[in-house]
């Protein structure tokens, strides 16, 4: 069962950007509110030195745009999504949908008989009259 946590948090930590962008499409948020809503969401729990950077970088990149909320009890750094940020999401959603198709095809393949891998039909190995 840790093997699967631990695949899980792999696979998260990889989408990291796909996941930030999404949140932040629906409206800003400061940084521990991402963080939350990735915890909660996702069962995987990553700190502030792997999240921050990564907003860091995404905002270098244009895919965020920061600004400071002052009105809250303490000064936060509120991040939305940008034009831009809003096309990488886009296309990284069409991409998934792409990847996830081609491994819904191949279970289907594998049920009636074929293997998974590189295409080729397990009939092929078995020797010829």
């Amino acid at each position: 069962m840790s093997s699967n946590k631990s695949i899980q948090a792999k696979l998260t930590k990889n989408l990291l950007y796909p996941i930030i962008l999404q949140i932040l499409n629906h409206k800003p948020k400061h940084g521990y509110e991402i963080l939350s809503i990735i915890r909660k969401s996702f069962g995987i729990r990553f700190g502030a030195s792997t999240i921050y950077p990564i907003l860091n970088k995404m905002e270098k990149d244009k895919y965020l745009k920061s600004s400071w909320n002052t009105d809250a009890r303490r000064p936060q750094k509120v991040y939305q999504i940008t034009v831009d940020g809003k096309a990488v999401l886009d296309y990284t959603l069409e991409s998934l949908q792409s990847i996830c198709k081609t491994f819904e095809n191949k279970a289907e393949k594998q049920r009636k008989g074929f293997t998974l891998g590189c295409n080729y039909d397990s009939d092929i190995l078995k020797p010829r009259n």
